[in-house]
């Protein structure tokens, strides 16, 4: 299916994606219970069964706001307790080089780090929180000095004490740092935390996840996170493995597609390499995408 190319503003804001750099994560795993010979057809798999995942976060641009949501695994890799990336690490993920990074993609609109206002991140897996912090002198910092940073504070304090199933996803450093500077707020359930722009509550990936949805009244988008990582994933039953509850995940994705394709919202697509987001309608009792875009 072709992509398209489309200027998207909505009320005051630009949206513009942030691309932070490729990286791989085995196939199985991304789609659960589907048959490769299915997924495979769009997600082709390396040799090492890993298929190419995009960190795609979103700028929302305004003449008195820069918003981020999510930040990529981070230029810096930071692993746990300011520990940097090892080679092993890179070689499991299929990291590719620097070429595209969170600051580089912010420098080609023009912005730096210290323009930054708000940071909001759906959850705080490292290959959504990463960016949020960075190593400095030594220290590990927020990226954003000025910015404040907002998740759920259920999410929170399953980071803080993980189960044995998401343990390797969250690494303190991601987040610690946020809450001794003063920067990181707790929020508590779905609210509107800024003019035009709410979070909406999901609990089947991990506790507390919350997507982004941004409205004008008439032009939508919904920031999907790990709810629907790629458009693939709009299928139903297309649920990762890594989603701790995937029968409450479906249940959660066909409320919220059922809504999107009833309105005609935009999805956006954190992991999505071949777009950056699409148009769903309904297709019986499950959804296809019906037009995929880059912004």
């Amino acid at each position: 299916m072709e992509v398209i190319s489309k200027k998207l503003k909505i009320g005051d804001y630009e949206v513009c994606p942030l691309p932070t750099g490729i990286f791989g994560l085995d196939g199985g795993a991304m789609f659960g219970t589907v048959p490769k010979v299915l997924w495979e057809r769009s997600n082709p798999a390396d040799d090492k069964n890993r298929i190419k995942m995009e960190a795609r976060g979103l700028l929302l641009k305004s003449s008195k706001r820069n918003i981020v949501i999510d930040t990529g695994n981070g230029g810096d890799f930071v692993l746990k307790y300011g520990e940097k990336l090892g080679t092993k690490f890179a070689e499991i993920y299929n990291v590719e080089g620097s070429e595209i990074s969170l600051e580089k993609s912010l420098a080609s609109y023009g912005l730096k780090p210290e323009d930054v206002t708000d940071v909001i991140l759906t959850h705080l897996h490292f290959d959504h929180a990463g960016g949020a912090t960075k190593d400095v002198g030594g220290q590990v910092k927020a990226t954003f000095p000025k910015a404040k940073y907002y998740v759920q504070k259920d999410n929170y304090q399953t980071a803080i004490k993980p189960n044995l199933r998401e343990k390797a996803s969250y690494y303190v450093s991601n987040f610690q740092p946020l809450l001794d500077s003063g920067q990181l707020t707790l929020l508590e359930g779905p609210r509107e935390v800024i003019p035009g722009i709410e979070v909406v509550i999901s609990n089947g990936h991990t506790l507390a996840h919350q997507m982004v949805k941004v409205s004008d009244g008439k032009t939508t988008l919904l920031y999907c996170g790990d709810v629907v990582p790629t458009s693939s994933h709009v299928r139903l039953a297309w649920v990762m493995g890594y989603d701790l509850n995937p029968m409450m995940l479906i249940e959660e994705k066909q409320k919220i597609l059922t809504e999107a394709a009833a309105n005609g919202w935009y999805l956006f697509f954190e992991h999505d390499p071949y777009c950056d987001g699409a148009r769903v309608t309904a297709q019986g009792t499950d959804f296809q995408v019906a037009e995929r875009f880059d912004f």
